[in-house]
C-alpha cells in the first residue's frame, strides 16, 4: 500500500474538506445521490439513526471514520486492510484446488486490494465485501462457508437436545438459598432470572459449536460454564427491558433480535422461545446472504437444525413493506418473524432494507449480537431511535450486556399511540355526531410540496376557519392540527384510515385549487408559484385518502365526497420512504 501518512486533510468547514468527506462516500458506493437504488435516503436512515445537524451517518467506528477522513493511516487501518486481505486468501486457498485456478485469483484480488486500498478512503468491510463478491462471482459458488455453518448448528442442536445440557439447565443444587424467596411470584422470577442467564452465558464459549469439544461435557462442565456469569452496564438493564427483576414492566414487547454467528445462533432461538413464554414477540433479522459463518436468511432453506428451530415462524421476503403490512403482521398470531436486514456485511444501516428500517423503528428495543455489530452501535458518536442491547462474548469466554440509550429526542410513535391518538379523534366525532351536529373531514396537501409543509399547515387552518364562520353546527376535522414532528406519511396515514374507516364523516371535502388561492386571499398574499393550480390530487395522501372514501362510501353511501373528480386522483401512489411526498416527485424539487 502507498504511504499516505503526509497527506495533510483539507481544512475543517471548507469546501474542499466537504468534498472530500462526500468522496469517502461516493467511493465507499455509500452516498445516496450517486446510488440511490442501493443506498437507503436520508428520511429512512432517520427511522434509525436520530438526526444529526453537523455530519451524516457512517457505518463504522469513530476510530475507523477519523482515521480515514483525516488521512491518516494508523496502524490499526493497515492491520484492517491486511486482514482482508488475508481471509480472502484463505478462502481461495482452502476453496480452489486448481493450481492455476488459485494463482490466477490470488493475483485478481491483489490487484483489486491495491488499487481499493491506495487511497486509504475505503471502509475495510466495504473492502471486504467486495473481495468476496470478485471470488463468488468467478468461482460461481454460491456459498463456501454452508458446510462449517451446517457442522456448527448440528453440534449446538445436539447439545441442546443432550439430557446432560438439559440436566444442568435445570440443576437446582448450585444455588444455595439460605433464604428461598417469600413468594411463588419471586420465585418464579428467580428461576426465570436463573435460567436465562444461563442461555446467555452458554453462548460466551464459542468452541461449543466450533469444535466438538462439547461431546465430552459433564453436567459438572456446563455448571462451571453457567458459573462464568455475565458481565456489563446493561444487565440488569437488559432482564428489566424483556420483564425479570424487581423494576421490571410486564408489558408484552415487540424485539428486534440481530443475530450474528453460526451455531451461537442456536443459542439465540432458544432463548427467542424463552422470550415468547414471557408474552413477547422476537423479529430476527438475518444477514441476506452467504458472507463468512455469519447467519443468513438463506441458511434456514439448506439447515435442517435452523428449519427446525424456526417452524412455525413468519418469513418477511418483501424489502420494502409499508407501516400498515408490518403492523398487521406484528399483531398477527405469529410470535417469530424472520426477515434480513437487507445486507451482506456487518451491520450497515446505510445499505438495510425499508423493511428493516420500519421495524427497526417500530420496536420497543433492539438486542445486538456480537463485537462486530457492538462496533457499530457503541464506537460511534451517533445515537439512535431505540434502546439497544448488545450482548457478545469476551476473550475469557465470559459474556458481556451492555446498553446504549436512545437518544433522549427520538420520537417515536408506534401503532398502539397512533390508534389511542386515532380513537381520540372518532371520539370527538361521535360527541359532536350526538349533538346533532355535521361531521366534515377536510383532506388537503401537508407536505405534498418539500419544504412548504408550514405553508400547507397555515393555508389549511386558515381555510377550515374560513368554513367554520360560514357554517352553523358542524365539527370539522383539520389534520394540520393533528400533525407532530417526528410523523413519517405513514404514521399519518395508519392514523387517518382508522378515523375514516370510522363510519362518523358525514362530508369528506377534499382540498380544491380554489380552496387555496381563497386561503392565500385570506392571508394577504399573491399564490405563489410552486401552489399555482395545485389542489388534493397533487398529494399523495388525499389520493390514498380518496379510494378509502371511495371504499368508505359503499358500507355508508349517505357520506359525500365534495372536491375534485374521483378520476383525476390518478398520479400519486407510494410515499418516497420517509417522505410526504411521491417517490417518483424525488428527483423534481
Amino acid at each position: 500500500m502507498e504511504k499516505s501518512e503526509n497527506r495533510i486533510p483539507p481544512p475543517e468547514d471548507t469546501p474542499e474538506r466537504e468534498a472530500w468527506i462526500t468522496a469517502f462516500f461516493i467511493e465507499n458506493h455509500l452516498d445516496y445521490y450517486v446510488y440511490q437504488e442501493q443506498v437507503a435516503n436520508p428520511e429512512q436512515v432517520r427511522f434509525m439513526v436520530f438526526a444529526q445537524e453537523d455530519g451524516r451517518y457512517y457505518p463504522c467506528s469513530d476510530r475507523m471514520y477519523e482515521s480515514i477522513v483525516n488521512r491518516n493511516a494508523a496502524p490499526f487501518l493497515k492491520q484492517a486492510y491486511g486482514a482482508v486481505l488475508k481471509r480472502i486468501l484463505s478462502l481461495i486457498d482452502a476453496e480452489i484446488e486448481d493450481i492455476r485456478e488459485k494463482k490466477y485469483l490470488e493475483s485478481l484480488v491483489k490487484i483489486k486490494f491495491r488499487h481499493e486500498t491506495r487511497d486509504y478512503i475505503m471502509i475495510p468491510s466495504r473492502l471486504e465485501k467486495r473481495l468476496i463478491r470478485i471470488f463468488l462471482e468467478r468461482t460461481k459458488i454460491e456459498d463456501p462457508w454452508l458446510g462449517e455453518k451446517l457442522a456448527r448448528n448440528l453440534r449446538m442442536g445436539r447439545l441442546l437436545d443432550s439430557d446432560t445440557f438439559k440436566s444442568a439447565l435445570n440443576n437446582s443444587g448450585s444455588l444455595g438459598f439460605k433464604t428461598p424467596p417469600p413468594s411463588l411470584s419471586e420465585i418464579r422470577s428467580l428461576i426465570d432470572h436463573i435460567e436465562l442467564k444461563r442461555l446467555i452465558a452458554l453462548s460466551g464459549d464459542k468452541r461449543l459449536w466450533e469444535t466438538d469439544m462439547a461431546q465430552q461435557f459433564t453436567e459438572s462442565d456446563y455448571l462451571d460454564l453457567f458459573k462464568r456469569g455475565l458481565k456489563g452496564d446493561g444487565i440488569e438493564l437488559l432482564f428489566e427491558f424483556i420483564g425479570i427483576g424487581s423494576g421490571a414492566g410486564k408489558r408484552s414487547k415487540n424485539i428486534l433480535w440481530l443475530a450474528d454467528e453460526t451455531g451461537e445462533i442456536m443459542v439465540d432461538l432458544v432463548i427467542v422461545q424463552y422470550l415468547l413464554k414471557l408474552g413477547h414477540k422476537v423479529i430476527i433479522a438475518f444477514k441476506d446472504g452467504p458472507f463468512y459463518s455469519k447467519a443468513a436468511i438463506t441458511d434456514v432453506q439448506k439447515d435442517p437444525q435452523l428449519e427446525r428451530m424456526l417452524e412455525g415462524a413468519f418469513f418477511i421476503d418483501d424489502k420494502s413493506f409499508s407501516k400498515n403490512e408490518l403492523v398487521r403482521i406484528l399483531r398477527s398470531d405469529y410470535d417469530v418473524i424472520a426477515i434480513s436486514d437487507g445486507t451482506r456485511e456487518i451491520q450497515n444501516l446505510l445499505l438495510a432494507s425499508t423493511t428493516f428500517a420500519r421495524l427497526f423503528k417500530e420496536v420497543d428495543g433492539i438486542i445486538s449480537r456480537g463485537a462486530e455489530q457492538k462496533r457499530r452501535f457503541f464506537e460511534t458518536n451517533f445515537q439512535f431511535t431505540q434502546d439497544i442491547y448488545s450482548i457478545c462474548r469476551d476473550e475469557d469466554h465470559s459474556v458481556r450486556i451492555d446498553f446504549k440509550a436512545k437518544h433522549a429526542d427520538a420520537v417515536k410513535f408506534s401503532h398502539r399511540d397512533l390508534e389511542s391518538k386515532a380513537k381520540s379523534i372518532i371520539d370527538k366525532m361521535a360527541t359532536a355526531k350526538s349533538a346533532g351536529m355535521t361531521v366534515i373531514f377536510y383532506s388537503a396537501i401537508i407536505g405534498s410540496i418539500p419544504g412548504k409543509i408550514k405553508t400547507a399547515k397555515k393555508l389549511i387552518s386558515v381555510f377550515v376557519k374560513h368554513l367554520k364562520e360560514q357554517f352553523a353546527d358542524t365539527f370539522i376535522i383539520n389534520p394540520a392540527e393533528y400533525f407532530e414532528p417526528g410523523m413519517d406519511a405513514d404514521d399519518l396515514m395508519y392514523m387517518w384510515e382508522i378515523v375514516q374507516k370510522s363510519g362518523f364523516i358525514n362530508t369528506w371535502r377534499f382540498q380544491t385549487y380554489e380552496d387555496i388561492a381563497k386561503a392565500f386571499q385570506i392571508i394577504g398574499k399573491k399564490v405563489p408559484p410552486e401552489w399555482v393550480g395545485k389542489d388534493a390530487t397533487f398529494s399523495t395522501g388525499c389520493t390514498k385518502e380518496m379510494n378509502i372514501a371511495l371504499d368508505v362510501i359503499k358500507s355508508h353511501p349517505e357520506m359525500q365526497i365534495i372536491g375534485p373528480a374521483g378520476e383525476k386522483f390518478m398520479r400519486r401512489k407510494e410515499y418516497g420512504v420517509g417522505k410526504m411526498y411521491d417517490k417518483r416527485l424525488g428527483d423534481s424539487f
